[in-house]
């Protein structure tokens, strides 16, 4: 097996008898107190360092630098999954335990925005993470999906969520920079409100009480996102009822009782097939 010094480190077993003094675990904690309270952009190792009453360069004697350092702890934010609400039964359908897993990585995300903020393609991910991850796809498992498809219905929710997240971190932001909440600063704009008066279809949204009561945009987008992919299932359902036959000889299939879709009649055509793919 080929070993990779930043995988090791994520992938770590924790010490059973943690040694007192600094620690891995403990500059973790430490650096998602300091994100929590200032965002990514406030984090350093210097400050996490100061806040655990350490030299800076104590620290690199436990991770290599920063980047590996936020993996640990977006993977550290990961394990609080096993306090979040209880995940609905296996049986229940895959729109409700699809749901539910978006709505616990919505949870951790209003508790660590700044989750939203890893942005990029090469973050490692550890085994918290990649837990969520099994997680998320086990519950499109049985729907006709293509895999492809599941991959890619997992993906969209992912960066719905991310999305909504980072609203939360650019509000927070700009209240830290400025000392002026969100309602305020909006509030006193009447300068630029006079001058809407020109866009007839802003006007009429605004004198009909489109602003009134917001919708959640969270709780808005979630269902319109689960309602397509809910469309998608439906069209390969009903697709696969017109194409219900054996790949290799055509014989008529019966439905599966459960679980992924049968496309050979027998372990015979299965073999003859796989056969033809082996031999070109």
């Amino acid at each position: 097996m080929t070993t990779d010094p930043e995988v090791e480190l994520l992938w770590r077993e924790e010490d059973r008898e943690p040694r007192p003094g600094l620690s891995l675990g403990r500059i973790v904690r430490a650096a998602i107190e300091i994100a929590d309270a200032d965002g990514l952009e406030g984090l350093s190792m210097r400050k996490v360092a100061d806040r655990l009453g350490f030299t800076t360069m104590s620290l690199y004697r436990h991770v290599p630098g920063r980047d590996q350092l936020v993996d640990l702890m977006v993977d550290e934010a990961y394990s609080e999954r096993a306090s979040t609400p209880e995940e609905p039964e296996t049986g229940q359908g895959w729109r409700m335990r699809l749901e539910a897993a978006a709505r616990q990585g919505w949870q951790l995300r209003r508790r660590h925005p700044w989750l939203a903020e890893v942005r990029g393609t090469r973050h490692l991910p550890g085994p918290n993470a990649i837990a969520y991850y099994e997680h998320m796809l086990s519950t499109l498992t049985g729907t006709g999906l293509r895999p492809s498809e599941v991959i890619a219905v997992v993906g969209m929710l992912g960066r719905f969520v991310d999305a909504e997240a980072l609203t939360l971190v650019e509000t927070r932001r700009e209240e830290r920079r400025s000392g002026v909440s969100e309602q305020d600063w909006w509030g006193s704009r009447d300068a630029l409100y006079e001058r809407l008066n020109s866009f007839p279809t802003l006007s009429r949204l605004w004198t009909e009480g489109g602003w009134d009561h917001p919708e959640d945009s969270f709780e808005f987008g979630l269902r319109r996102q689960l309602d397509g992919v809910e469309a998608l299932i439906r069209e390969r359902d009903e697709s696969r009822d017109e194409s219900s036959a054996c790949l290799e000889c055509g014989t008529p299939l019966e439905p599966a009782p459960s679980g992924r879709p049968r496309v050979y009649c027998s372990r015979a055509c299965q073999q003859r097939a796989y056969r033809k793919r082996k031999n070109g």
